[in-house]
């Protein structure tokens, strides 16, 4: 082929691309509202303060309120979305609450043996992130922050929606819900027929949704609910006005003593062999030196302050050079850290090593979790997974997620 007709060839192909002159042009507004609709920006909470008010629950044979909310799926659901549903179940529940976690399962086992009737059962939290302590968190793994919803349904294995009501109650103070969980069922015409307990054993394995099933059945047969309002027992609804203890809970935390003190090899071993101790004992080895020791240690304190009411404690190993204490000590102030503080002060650095865990390869930071008698159940070099250590913990047999 000459020069000459391989350009020709090329201009042909190039014209071919482009499109003949009667092509219509693109146009760019389409093309905006298909972006547009493709990334459409997710939901993002924003908790507000709610004034202080009487919530009252709604009363059996009212006419359900209806409600758009986001969804731990990502997406906005209303009652509307769910017309087809004989009876639908709305359960108030939470991330957070041990008894809200004891009854998840029978709610799953509910939703699955039911689904086939036309009953659909949501869940929603209507907790505040506003209104909730640390100290609260005893029994979990996450709070009750819409963001940390995914988490907790994909974990636990939802099999029904999973809605989030916390910036503004804006449903939840229609429905009244006094705990978690709380059930209302309504029926097809969306009339409430039966608010109160799941059933009346907290534990897991002592009850399967006696009242839940009950009622169901009753409205599937077209009967009255024979008990149509039962009690409830739970974690109190955290109103965003509940806040009360939030800046006294701060304060009796930033009143504790901190201290550092000098520790060597055999007070290493002694923390670690924890023998005379009653609690799971967490340990982390850190310096100022490193960074990211200092940037992730205030989420031990969080830990220490979410479990420290349980058979829990944490304990801090500084490996600052022996004559850093006052820089170690001053760091420890500035984070709050009011738990046991120790300086290892032997002059090889080696020695902590080998008195703490031979498995240890000497990087800072490191992190472990022992039970009483010096069993290691967690153990951790570099940075750490706080929802992955926050699970070994909670789930482990001295702690639980439900009384």
């Amino acid at each position: 082929m000459t020069k000459q007709c391989f350009s020709l060839l090329f201009l042909c192909l190039l014209l071919s691309a482009c499109g003949s002159d009667n092509a219509e042009p693109e146009d760019p507004a389409a093309t905006s509202v298909t972006q547009e609709a493709t990334s459409a920006p997710s939901f993002e909470a924003d908790p507000q303060p709610v004034p202080e008010q009487e919530v009252t629950t709604l009363a059996v044979g009212s006419q359900a309120p209806d409600f758009t909310l986001p969804g731990a799926d990502g997406e906005m659901h209303s009652l509307a979305d769910y017309a087809d549903a004989e009876v639908v179940v709305i359960a108030f529940t939470a991330n957070h609450c041990p008894t809200a976690q004891a009854y998840e399962q029978r709610l799953i086992d509910f939703q699955r043996d039911y689904a086939d009737r036309g009953v659909q059962l949501i869940a929603i939290s209507p907790n505040s992130p506003l209104g909730l302590l640390y100290e609260e968190l005893g029994y979990t793994d996450l709070n009750d922050d819409y963001d940390v919803m995914e988490t907790r349904a994909d974990y636990a294995g939802f099999n029904f929606p999973y809605l989030y009501d916390g910036d503004d109650h804006a449903v939840s103070l229609k429905y009244g819900p006094v705990a978690t969980p709380h059930v209302f069922i309504l029926d097809a015409d969306r009339v409430l027929r039966y608010t109160g307990r799941i059933d009346e054993s907290e534990r897991p394995g002592t009850a399967q949704a006696e009242d839940l099933r009950a009622a169901t059945d009753a409205l599937l047969a077209g009967e009255p609910v024979p008990n149509p309002t039962t009690p409830t027992f739970g974690c109190s609804t955290k109103w965003a006005w509940k806040t009360e203890y939030n800046e006294q809970s701060e304060d009796k935390w930033q009143a504790r003593p901190v201290t550092l003190e000098p520790a060597g090899v055999d007070k290493i071993k002694e923390i670690v062999a924890n023998a005379d101790g009653d609690k799971l004992r967490l340990i982390n080895v850190w310096a100022t030196w490193c960074g990211p020791c200092v940037m992730e240690y205030p989420e031990f304190i969080k830990l220490q302050r979410m479990y420290g009411a349980r058979d829990f404690e944490f304990v801090s190993i500084s490996a600052d050079k022996p004559d850093q204490g006052a820089r170690a000590l001053k760091f420890l102030e500035q984070v709050h850290s009011g738990v046991d503080n120790y300086h290892f002060t032997g002059d090889n650095i080696y020695d902590l090593v080998a008195a703490l865990d031979p498995d240890w390869n000497g990087a800072l930071p490191y992190t472990l979790l022992v039970e009483p008698g010096g069993e290691v159940v967690y153990r951790h070099q570099a940075e750490v997974d706080f929802l992955e250590l926050k699970r070994a913990i909670v789930e482990h047999k001295m702690m639980g997620r439900y009384y």
